[in-house]
């Protein structure tokens, strides 16, 4: 029997949104950081993920990491809206550019005595995690890598006896001889 049109066509619905990487180069002074957060909470957009560092000490300049999700539409908006702010030199969509490496650090903490000591072990090695702290009892792990690796390493230690994770959020930059 054949599911009428209606059916059909909510279950081919898909969210719209889209996860875009962004690179925002701005002059580093007071109250940049709290402008360019204030676009987007003012506006209703959503951060995922944001990193802030100086990048050239000399020129004064930051580098703001931002993964945000919207859809196309509210994602070029977002662009455009900063790079209208004053303090702001520079807007990359390092998604779109398609040239660009982005990666991650997570310290991920377990409790755990015996097989899950073990197998936590085995699965930090398997994934390039490093035993940073250790205890009797527990375990701190760095390991780096894009987004998704963290996701996958974090989901299978959480039967291993999870505690706690702290992560920096994604540093990106573009591939190739030429800067932002």
């Amino acid at each position: 029997m054949e599911q009428p049109a209606s059916a059909y066509f909510m279950e081919e619905r898909h969210d719209p949104n889209e996860t875009h990487t962004l690179s925002v180069l701005v002059a580093n002074e007071p109250g940049v950081l709290a402008r360019v957060i204030g676009l987007f909470s003012g506006r209703g957009y959503n951060i995922e993920s944001l990193t802030v560092s100086e990048t050239e000490s000399q020129k004064h300049v930051s580098r703001i990491t931002i993964v945000t999700t919207g859809t196309p539409m509210v994602i070029q908006q977002i662009k455009h809206q900063l790079d209208r702010m004053i303090p702001v030199h520079r807007v990359v969509d390092m998604t779109i550019s398609g040239r660009s490496i982005e990666r991650e650090l997570a310290m991920v903490k377990l409790r755990g005595t015996g097989d899950h000591r073990v197998e936590a072990l085995r699965l930090a090695e398997a994934f390039r995690a490093r035993v940073i702290d250790a205890t009797t009892e527990s375990f701190v792990f760095e390991i780096t890598g894009n987004t998704a690796k963290i996701n996958q390493f974090i989901d299978l230690m959480r039967p291993l006896g999870l505690v706690e994770i702290s992560r920096t959020g994604v540093a990106a930059i573009s591939r190739g001889p030429e800067g932002m």
